[in-house]
């Protein structure tokens, strides 16, 4: 009984297919607000609020992820982010870093275009404020 076998340096891949003729992939609103939300909170000087209930109660700190809303179109996200910034960092240049970082992180990690950043600083953690310290350790 003989076995015909094909050496391995003879074998030719099959041709990859162009990446439209591959398929689509769909990202859900909730994924790029994860990326999205989790690069706000890699910005130094950015706060989030955790804990309370319904706000109330809430505190600032630089383990909080801020505030994040995506609306994902066809070809690009718009992104709203509220967020807070550590006094005395300058606001305009913290929301200009963020802006910045979150738009590029989004469409490194996700492919998604950002049209734009929209950013509501929407409280400021001052000295010998709760979080004071940790946002005062991030800055540097």
């Amino acid at each position: 009984m003989s076995v015909a076998t094909t050496p391995a340096s003879t074998h030719v891949p099959a041709r990859r297919a162009a990446p439209a003729d591959r398929g689509r992939l769909v990202l859900a609103d909730k994924v790029v607000e994860k990326v999205a939300g989790q690069a706000a909170a890699e910005v130094p000087g950015v706060l989030g609020r955790e804990g309370g209930v319904l706000g109330v109660g809430a505190h600032a700190t630089t383990t909080a992820r801020p505030s994040v809303d995506v609306d994902l179109g066809r070809d690009s996200a718009d992104i709203a982010i509220s967020a807070g910034v550590a006094y005395p960092a300058s606001i305009r240049r913290v929301t200009a870093e963020l802006r910045d970082h979150v738009a590029g992180q989004v469409q490194a990690l996700t492919g998604v275009t950002v049209h734009r950043v929209d950013v509501d600083v929407t409280f400021l953690v001052v000295p010998g404020a709760d979080g004071a310290a940790e946002a005062k350790e991030r800055l540097r």
